[in-house]
């Protein structure tokens, strides 16, 4: 796996800062802490099955690495990192260029994600990076989530940083046998 840093072509500002956080181009480094992320909580992701270390590394060089390149890619990823060391990752996913809008995707470690208070400086640090790079650099007008019903502490610190409740998707999901609802929230741009 290549460690050297990559940059995205559609960005003039690669590193975002908010001391102890930073928010830097996907790194080839992380993707094997990212995969052991995404496996132990499969029931808060769009992920059906586990991956594998051969999976996580055939995705990041046939669809990350090209997308450093593009000028409009579907997705920009970051590493998160807290004092140099990668806690999570994200990024926003199923941009849409013409209609000026992205999804927002974060993951951390489930070990910060366990503890409340450190999730929410974690994912409120994390919320106002990814805004300043859709909104001030990208020019970006809308940022939206879907967060499963499951998660409470992530519905809550959406809204304190100014995600609006949108609307709610009844029995969207199925996660351990059970129908749950998706709820979700918009934040919108207004230079």
């Amino acid at each position: 796996m290549r460690d050297h840093p990559f940059t995205y072509a559609c960005l003039k500002q690669q590193t975002y800062l908010a001391p102890p956080y930073a928010l830097v181009p996907l790194r080839g480094q992380d993707i094997f802490d990212i995969k052991r992320w995404r496996n132990a909580q499969m029931d808060i992701l769009r992920q059906n099955t586990p991956l594998t270390d051969e999976m996580q590394k055939q995705y990041f060089e046939s669809v990350i690495i090209p997308s450093f390149a593009e000028q409009t890619p579907s997705q920009i990823l970051f590493s998160f990192l807290c004092d140099g060391l990668c806690i999570g990752y994200g990024g926003l996913v199923h941009i849409s260029w013409t209609s000026k809008r992205a999804e927002v995707s974060f993951l951390v470690d489930p070990q910060r994600m366990e503890k409340a208070d450190l999730y929410e400086r974690d994912f409120s640090a994390f919320l106002q990076l990814i805004k300043q790079a859709a909104f001030t650099e990208l020019h970006l007008h809308r940022l939206f989530t879907e967060t499963f019903a499951i998660r409470p502490k992530h519905i809550e610190v959406l809204e304190k940083q100014n995600f609006i409740y949108e609307g709610r998707m009844k029995e969207h999901v199925v996660i351990n046998g059970l129908f749950i609802d998706s709820i979700m929230h918009g934040c919108i741009h207004y230079a």
